[in-house]
């Protein structure tokens, strides 16, 4: 009789602890997500009557032309940003999952710009490609690269990839840590046994640690093309989707129509649609990274 009080209580005190998770849960998340369901089949404006109006919103959502385009640059983004912040975590990754004298440094070093906040970094680089006064031009007329300095926010050809290379050096300690975490959970048995089959440290890399770290690789990959989808500070601060709403996000877009225009129930449909499209390439990206043997 004691034994089975002291498990009831047990289960009370884990209960007690779970119940703050829970409610901040359906209150941040659970009910957010129902209500924008809800209110993306009206036309829900900030004053008025609201509408029932169906699947309206969604098929508005595909012949606005501004959705179209910010969609299609928002993928236009995450294809250039997800290689190049991937390939250089990868690299940092394989530097420094060494043990050697100031290794702690070079990975505090490689991690330091994650810390920092995405404003705080975007109106810092603000200033690095500052037309007038930025100390890239500065560098680059200097070496004799440039004859004049560039306006690198006046155009989608310039400050794309001027966001793309700001955002790479932020992230790609995270995604390193991801990685470094993942080279060094493979056992150094499976290695040693390897090395006396006369494997060498190339096919171990690609037959052994690769193969081992594929969810892992793939968890990173999720991430970091989540995290490109839903680009908004950057663009928000860096260029204000402009010049001529070239480089528009989708959330740039959502955020606009939603906080600028007061159109709820259009901008809900819209975020219905973003998140079916970040579902489906998750799901994808571990499909295909998925081990074969889990």
């Amino acid at each position: 009789m004691a034994k089975s009080g002291n498990i009831t209580k047990k289960k009370l005190n884990n209960t007690i602890f779970v119940v703050p998770a829970i409610a901040l849960n359906l209150v941040f998340f659970v009910y957010p997500f129902i209500k924008a369901v809800y209110m993306s089949f009206f036309n829900w404006q900030l004053l008025g009557e609201r509408k029932f109006i169906g699947f309206s919103n969604y098929l508005n959502a595909f012949l606005d032309d501004k959705f179209v385009h910010s969609l299609i640059f928002t993928i236009k983004y995450a294809v250039f940003v997800t290689p190049c912040l991937f390939i250089l975590a990868f690299i940092l990754a394989l530097l420094v999952n060494h043990t050697f004298r100031g290794v702690g440094i070079f990975r505090t070093i490689y991690f330091a710009p994650v810390v920092i906040s995405l404003t705080t970094c975007s109106m810092v680089w603000i200033w690095i490609y500052n037309d007038l006064y930025g100390i890239l031009n500065y560098i680059l007329v200097s070496l004799g690269i440039i004859e004049e300095n560039i306006s690198w926010m006046s155009s989608a050809s310039t400050s794309l990839p001027a966001i793309v290379y700001m955002v790479t050096w932020k992230m790609a300690g995270f995604t390193m840590l991801i990685l470094l975490s993942a080279f060094q959970s493979v056992d150094e048995q499976v290695y040693e046994a390897s090395s006396i089959d006369g494997a060498g440290k190339i096919q171990q890399f690609f037959g052994i640690t690769l193969p081992l770290i594929r969810s892992q690789v793939g968890l990173a990959m999720v991430i970091s093309v989540i995290g490109s989808v839903l680009a908004f500070e950057q663009f928000n601060i860096m260029t204000k989707g402009g010049p001529s709403s070239s480089t528009t996000t989708i959330v740039h877009y959502i955020y606009s129509t939603s906080f600028s225009y007061y159109k709820f129930g259009y901008g809900s449909a819209m975020s219905m649609i973003l998140l079916v499209i970040l579902a489906v390439l998750s799901w994808f990206e571990f499909k295909v990274l998925k081990d074969p043997t889990e």
